[in-house]
């Protein structure tokens, strides 16, 4: 197994280089128009994630990340701050897994951040692991049937959206979300 490593991360990496056309934006301005039509998508077809938009303090919008694995996997997005309307900054969304698992998919997803503590902890860190911080929740079909405004208590909510190709699970786990200069 462990002489496979290296084929396998190729594989991986090879396959994220080819499925990536849409993950990387051509231009700061690009990535920025992909991440509001997504989150005015989201909003206008999700009657939760709308309610959860008006009491966000602000969302972190992934329009298209890519994700890829054959035992080794690794996913790559890049996305978009905003707060108060306002372009707050870019980020970038790395996700590395391992386990039995083959393919290769698409998906988009947004966060919005619901408190000061989650707001000031993406700013004040040089990385958001999921998992290690404020809370986040994702939010399916079971979770939303069970959220509403008045019951929002997690620092964040996370919506998986435009889901495309061969893989059968999907989560947050392992991903690390970092701030960059420019996309």
């Amino acid at each position: 197994m462990r002489n496979l490593r290296p084929l396998f991360l190729a594989l991986v990496i090879g396959a994220l280089t080819t499925l990536s056309g849409g993950a990387f934006a051509a231009t700061p301005e690009d990535l920025t128009k992909d991440a509001d039509i997504s989150l005015h998508l989201l909003t206008k077809t999700n009657p939760i994630a709308a309610d959860v938009a008006k009491k966000a303090k602000a969302v972190l919008i992934f329009p298209n990340i890519v994700k890829a694995g054959l035992i080794f996997g690794g996913a790559y997005g890049e996305g978009v701050l905003r707060q108060d309307d306002k372009l707050d900054g870019f980020y970038n969304s790395i996700t590395a897994s391992f386990g039995w698992q083959a393919g290769a998919q698409s998906y988009g997803y947004v966060v919005f951040l619901m408190n000061d503590k989650a707001v000031k902890y993406i700013h004040e860190t040089h990385g958001w692991e999921i998992g290690v911080g404020p809370t986040i929740v994702v939010v399916n079909e079971g979770v939303a049937k069970n959220l509403s405004t008045s019951s929002m208590q997690d620092d964040a909510y996370a919506f998986i959206f435009d889901q495309q190709g061969l893989m059968a699970s999907l989560s947050l786990e392992g991903t690390k979300i970092s701030h960059i200069k420019n996309p």
